[in-house]
């Protein structure tokens, strides 16, 4: 859990979104979670519901990179953060994600953290571009 502190690169975002946070999280925790980042060919749960730590899901992005994720952390209804565990292209050496979402005036809040170590000189601005896609793609689907 300390990784997504320590991480060499680390990218927070703060999403205000007009929604319960009861939405948002159903949006993350359904059978095909983020369905709506154009960036992510497929997220699927690999365990059996209910989800907890050690839940297990695959994603692929772009329909290129694949990773498998396991959780470290499940709070039903308001947090969730996972490490990949394997992944077929060496783009990150680590890589995690946390999600946190709260009830706000407007609606809710998803405080959303990718934290990573590098494996590819590919350049923190493309990851940084993968991440504000699917930020982006995520307050378009929630009106935010």
């Amino acid at each position: 859990m300390d990784f997504f502190d320590s991480a060499p690169q680390r990218h927070s975002y703060v999403l205000d979104l007009p929604v319960s946070p009861e939405r948002v999280w159903r949006g993350l925790a359904a059978s095909n979670p983020l369905w709506w980042c154009r960036l992510l060919s497929s997220v699927e749960y690999t365990s059996p519901r209910p989800f907890g730590v050690g839940t297990t899901r695959t994603a692929a992005v772009l329909g290129v990179l694949r990773m498998r994720e396991v959780f470290i952390r499940w709070e039903e209804g308001r947090r969730q953060s996972f490490r990949v565990d394997r992944a077929n292209l060496p783009v990150f050496r680590r890589f995690g994600e946390d999600h946190l979402v709260e009830r706000s005036d407007g609606g809710s809040r998803l405080i959303w953290t990718f934290a990573y170590e590098p494996g590819l000189k590919v350049g923190g601005l493309v990851q940084k571009l993968v991440f504000d896609s699917l930020v982006a793609d995520t307050r378009r689907h929630f009106g935010g």
